[in-house]
């Protein structure tokens, strides 16, 4: 069984901010699928579904960006979830809008949502699908560009970038994060 879990903030405050493209990711993901994100449980807003034979579990938490870690380590002790089989996607502004980079260790750089899930899992290792927001202007203040919306530009490239995302997450699941690596890094 794989753990998918799309980062963001929950509210409708923060919908479809840059912050938020995990969410976004998650429920793109769940529409392919047809999974319903309707169950609210280990801090989380989650479903079950298939990736081929594989069993997955599509989340977001219900806490704020930076509790990640407490709904994602609920959910892995609850359903046993290995950390080979942890999948997290979230925002990165050190990448260009609707880029992706995928790597299956890695410190958080910075992301204070994978501080807190290294910090509650007690692991670097697990995969991440990061989504390029672009990068802050100088002179904006960093939260207020993550927690901003992002222009029409940049969300057709997100939107592109999500269905990306989702397809690498699949490949994840289904042949291993190196393939997906090859073919979406």
């Amino acid at each position: 069984m794989y753990l998918i879990v799309g980062l963001g903030n929950p509210t409708e405050q923060y919908a479809h901010t840059r912050h938020n493209v995990g969410f976004d990711c998650i429920d793109l993901l769940a529409a392919e699928l047809s999974v319903k994100i309707n169950r609210s449980l280990h801090k989380s807003y989650y479903g079950k579904g298939m990736i081929g034979k594989e069993k997955v579990i599509l989340a977001k938490p219900r806490t704020f960006m930076n509790l990640s870690g407490q709904a994602v380590q609920a959910l892995m002790h609850f359903y046993k979830i290995e950390k080979d089989h942890l999948i997290v996607i979230y925002d990165d502004s050190d990448l260009d809008t609707g880029r992706l980079r995928i790597r299956k260790s890695g410190s958080a750089g910075g992301h204070n949502g994978m501080k807190d899930i290294i910090r509650m899992t007690g692991t670097q290792d697990f995969t991440r699908i990061r989504i390029g927001i672009g990068h802050c202007p100088g002179e904006m203040d960093m939260a207020d560009f993550v927690l901003g919306h992002p222009s029409g530009e940049e969300r057709t490239l997100l939107d592109d970038a999500f269905s990306r995302a989702a397809a690498a997450a699949i490949d994840i699941v289904e042949n291993g994060p190196d393939h997906a690596m090859n073919r979406f890094n």
